[in-house]
């Protein structure tokens, strides 16, 4: 079969692989669609960041190469045995955070914070990016009827932002930013939304990402190249501040900008993956109470996103701007994803058919 592997720095290529065997335990899923994820453009232009490369990683033994893609749905073809939850021709989409299980954050629910933590399609054998890949039965989730493949594969993105929200001091009627309008930034201003805030700002530097922001519930709109920032963010807010600030961009300028655009009392929270450290000053935090929160992928909140998504609370649809064929994954993907910030969630199929 096909996958798009990952071999090093600003080096995938998509080969031929043998066909994943299901084992016990496991189920094997024919990909429909897999969209590109922050993380797979920064393990591409920056990595190796959690793909393992010189030691094997601590769950799975894998080290690189390895078939990326973690953000997928498709359909059961085979059951391996012992497995309850699933049958044949099931559309399901996967949780790929994997697990020890048997450590004190997995024994309390706090399975994201496993130390031995990987993800499907990272730090596995296996990932979306190909024509099959088996994974973990626990990890399945059914798609109802009313969820298509394609937004299926936008289902683990938005887990990402529901539970950064939920995971926050948000509450009914607040006021909070969101600095990048990216796919997790876009998700972001949507599950905000769902929660209840009764603004929600946008910070992006790009006016076609604003556009989109602004389809998608985003009620105030900044470009930092425009506009100071944190001098806007209290005009709207009338000098208050907002409640609580997401920081979705990765960069000094939108930590910084971020924490300083949130009232005494308030809190920030970080939802981005870094390549570089940042410096500030702590008395921004400290003269005024200031709280910075971080939120590590998700815990319990699949179900949730699926019904969200299933009663249009989030647009998953309204987030995919591309559709392109595994062949096609580097200049088409990765490339353009890099030099067009126009586009926020390109999708990928291993399936043989026109686009």
């Amino acid at each position: 079969m096909k996958a798009a592997i990952w071999y090093g720095l600003e080096d995938v290529r998509v080969v031929e692989v043998e066909e994943p065997v299901t084992g016990e335990g496991m189920v094997k899923i024919e990909v429909e669609w897999c969209g590109i994820c922050g993380s797979d453009l920064h393990e591409y232009v920056s990595g190796p960041m959690t793909i393992p490369v010189s030691e094997p990683h601590p769950l799975t033994g894998q080290v690189a190469p390895v078939i990326l893609g973690h953000e997928f749905a498709g359909r059961v073809v085979e059951i391996g045995d012992r497995v309850t939850n699933v049958t044949m021709g099931d559309r399901v989409t996967v949780e790929p955070i994997l697990t020890c299980g048997t450590c004190i954050h997995c024994q309390s629910g706090r399975y994201n914070l496993c130390p031995k933590r990987g993800f499907h399609g990272l730090t596995s054998n296996g990932g979306g990016f190909s024509e099959y890949t088996t994974v973990q039965a626990h990890l399945v989730h059914k798609l109802p009827d009313t969820i298509s493949f394609e937004e299926g594969a936008v289902i683990e993105p938005a887990a990402v932002a529901v539970y950064a929200v939920r995971s926050s001091g948000l509450k009914v009627g607040d006021a909070c930013a969101v600095f990048g309008a990216g796919p997790i930034g876009l998700l972001l201003i949507q599950a905000a939304k769902a929660a209840g805030a009764s603004k929600i700002i946008a910070v992006e530097v790009s006016e076609s990402r604003l556009a989109k922001a602004q389809e998608l519930g985003a009620t105030d709109f900044i470009n930092p190249i425009k506009e100071k920032t944190v001098e806007a963010i209290h005009k709207i807010t009338g000098t208050k501040g907002v409640d609580v600030s997401y920081e979705a961009a990765g960069v000094e300028t939108s930590f910084l900008e971020a924490l300083d655009s949130v009232k005494p009392d308030g809190e920030m929270v970080i939802v981005s993956l870094w390549e570089k450290a940042v410096t500030f000053n702590p008395n921004l935090l400290v003269l005024n109470e200031r709280r910075i929160r971080s939120s590590c992928a998700y815990r319990h909140v699949f179900p949730e996103v699926i019904s969200l998504i299933a009663n249009g609370k989030i647009n998953a649809k309204g987030l995919i701007s591309k559709k392109i064929s595994l062949d096609q994954i580097v200049e088409e993907g990765f490339t353009t994803l890099l030099t067009d910030k126009s586009h926020s969630k390109i999708l990928v199929t291993p399936k043989k058919i026109n686009l």
